[in-house]
């Protein structure tokens, strides 16, 4: 009830007032969405069902209706769209937990009480930076970074993998199940899943930082063990951000500039001027997104704890 009479006057409960606070706060991102987005969105959706060609008389775009032509291409026709879509988010599905996990772990590290723990929390934040377009930019297409890439990969015994020894000697005895393969995808992949987690250790950090210190210091007093504590205290305290963090890490995933399907998307767009074409793939695939969110979304929110 956002409205409640008072004196035969209709005024404002506090419900009511912080919701006109919220709205006031979106007023800036719907003005600017209306704005620049909407109308391309909706241009783009045109797109989908078109044939279209650049008009250099008109300085714009032709546009024919071929109604389900471009969906049935990427769907149907396109020998490479749907196997590098399965690809992705089957790597979104290894990758995702590890990044949880590792940013978990790192944040109890970072909050704990040691010299110089201002500086290496910012060492921490630097795959920020580091992880944005322009550097992964530089990584995927700079010529000399790649050359070197190549000489390192050529020369390292050990075929780039950290694992590859113990991963041998274990296969060789038969002691390789489909967990420790698993963990030997993810310690392979450790600079990428660092790289991916600075927003989410930050995340976890402050989640931690508002847990009360009293509630362990109770906790130990009962005597619970540290692993207890965890898992009766800090684990349920910071569940309802786990899933900010999963829904971001999920769509960080999929909009990295290095991800197989953007690439191709871009490729179309850019190169081969196929508008039509790449503008039904980047439907497709932001559908796939959405779809993916909204299941781990219902599955996740139906375990969240939350406290007053």
């Amino acid at each position: 009830m956002y409205l409640i009479r008072k004196n035969n006057k209709l005024s404002l409960t506090l419900d009511g007032k912080n919701a006109i606070v919220g709205y006031v706060f979106l007023l800036p991102f719907l003005i600017g969405f209306l704005a620049f987005m909407f109308f391309p969105i909706l241009e783009s959706l045109r797109m989908v069902f078109s044939d279209v060609r650049v008009d250099l008389i008109k300085n714009g775009f032709a546009m024919t209706f071929t109604g389900l032509e471009n969906l049935k291409r990427v769907l149907m026709i396109d020998p490479e769209f749907n196997r590098m879509l399965v690809e992705e988010i089957w790597r979104m599905v290894l990758i995702v937990p590890a990044i949880i996990i590792f940013s978990l772990f790192i944040a109890l590290i970072l909050n704990q009480e040691f010299r110089g723990r201002g500086f290496v929390r910012a060492v921490f934040f630097l795959p920020v930076i580091l992880s944005s377009g322009v550097m992964i930019g530089l990584e995927t297409n700079n010529s000399l970074l790649s050359n070197m890439a190549e000489i390192i990969k050529e020369g390292n015994l050990m075929r780039s993998s950290i694992t590859k020894v113990l991963e041998d000697i274990l296969v060789t005895e038969g002691a390789v199940n489909d967990f420790m393969a698993y963990i030997f995808i993810i310690v392979n992949q450790i600079y990428d899943i660092a790289m991916a987690s600075g927003i989410q250790i930050i995340i976890f950090l402050s989640a931690l930082q508002t847990i009360p210190p009293s509630m362990f210091e109770a906790a130990e007093i009962e005597g619970a063990t540290k692993w207890e504590c965890f898992w009766k205290i800090t684990f349920p305290m910071v569940s309802s951000l786990i899933m900010v963090n999963i829904v971001y890490s999920v769509v960080d995933y999929f909009l990295r500039t290095d991800n197989r399907v953007m690439t191709k998307i871009n490729t179309a767009l850019m190169q081969r001027l196929e508008f039509g074409f790449s503008t039904a793939m980047a439907w497709i695939y932001f559908l796939a997104v959405i779809l993916i969110l909204g299941i781990v979304m219902g599955i996740i929110s139906r375990r969240i704890y939350y406290y007053e």
